[in-house]
């Protein structure tokens, strides 16, 4: 399913409304961020016995470049992955917003950040994001999609529940505006989280 915003297309081909479609039980959802991820995963859904839908950001169209295997293979459906390590915080993302985690990660070169791109949002790897909390102490969430009712409050909920000792400051959650998609570009950007996820990320490490 085509989905993404940062294409000037407004609000009837821009959304992502993949956290809709996470609440349907024995549906399974993934989202990759890269063409590598994209051809493995697409793969394993066509081969699973399950329904699977399949999302495809319009950003990352012809924009990310990457090499891969002609021949052929499968990836996981379930399992995240850690596409940077550090130690002072975990960034949780998928799709494009895990390279505007990488972006900001690299003009800020002083943070040390275990990335998780997820990949597969139903079922959740909640193991590997788990052991990343528990190691930094510290847990952000970027997601493209709007904040109230998306993928970044559950899994900041299971944090919380399953991870609370090891926390030394409250899981934040840095999403879209409330409203719908606009046209503008101007507009566009500021609804977007993109822009504001380096301020987040930076209060934060401040506990």
């Amino acid at each position: 399913m085509p989905c993404g915003g940062d294409v000037g297309a407004g609000p009837f081909h821009s959304q992502t409304n993949e956290a809709w479609f996470t609440k349907t039980p024995g549906l399974k959802v993934v989202y990759p961020a890269f063409p590598y991820d994209a051809k493995g995963l697409l793969a394993s859904s066509i081969n699973d016995p399950n329904p699977v839908l399949f999302f495809e950001h319009k950003g990352l169209y012809r924009s990310i470049r990457q090499e891969v295997s002609v021949d052929y293979y499968t990836l996981p459906i379930g399992k995240a992955n850690l596409v940077k390590t550090g130690k002072d915080i975990t960034v949780i993302s998928y799709g494009a917003a895990v390279h505007w985690a990488l972006e900001t990660l690299k003009k800020n070169p002083q943070i040390s950040a275990d990335v998780i791109d997820l990949r597969t949002l139903q079922p959740l790897d909640l193991e590997t994001i788990f052991n990343s909390v528990k190691k930094t102490g510290k847990a952000i969430i970027l997601q493209e999609d709007s904040l109230f009712g998306g993928i970044a409050s559950d899994i900041s909920a299971q944090i919380m529940e399953q991870c609370f000792e090891y926390l030394d400051a409250p899981v934040k959650r840095v999403a879209s505006l409330d409203t719908p998609i606009p046209f503008l570009k101007t507009l566009e950007n500021q609804y977007l989280p993109k822009n504001r996820f380096e301020a987040e990320l930076i209060a934060i490490l401040k506990y």
